[in-house]
C-alpha cells in the first residue's frame, strides 16, 4: 500500500508540474475566429477544444482538434494556427478553449 501512496504522490507532482508549465506560455499576438455564416444562420453557439503544440519560438507548430462542434471546429483551428506566443526554452503543448 505504501508503495502505492508513493506512486500516486509522484504522478501528482509531475501531473501539476505539466499543468504548471503549460500555462506558463502567454500569448503575444491572436486573432479571433471568424464566425462561420452556416453557424450564424442556425443560431449556434459553443466551445471549440484544441490542443497545440508551440515552438521554442512561440509559433505554433501543430493544432489538433479535441472537441466542440464540427462547424465551429474549421474557424478555432485556422485562427489559432496564426497565434504566437512568447518565447521558452522547449517546445510545449497546450490545450485552449475557442468560444463561440
Amino acid at each position: 500500500m505504501t508503495r502505492i501512496r508513493y506512486i500516486v504522490f509522484w504522478l501528482a507532482l509531475l501531473g501539476g508540474t505539466v499543468y504548471a508549465a503549460e500555462h506558463a506560455r502567454t500569448v503575444v499576438h491572436s486573432e479571433d475566429p471568424e464566425y462561420p455564416e452556416v453557424a450564424k444562420k442556425m443560431g449556434l453557439h459553443g466551445t471549440v477544444k484544441l490542443r497545440l503544440w508551440i515552438t521554442p519560438d512561440g509559433t505554433v507548430r501543430r493544432v489538433e482538434y479535441i472537441g466542440g462542434h464540427p462547424l465551429l471546429a474549421e474557424s478555432a483551428l485556422k485562427a489559432v494556427k496564426n497565434w504566437k506566443y512568447a518565447t521558452a526554452t522547449q517546445e510545449s503543448e497546450l490545450t485552449v478553449e475557442i468560444k463561440f
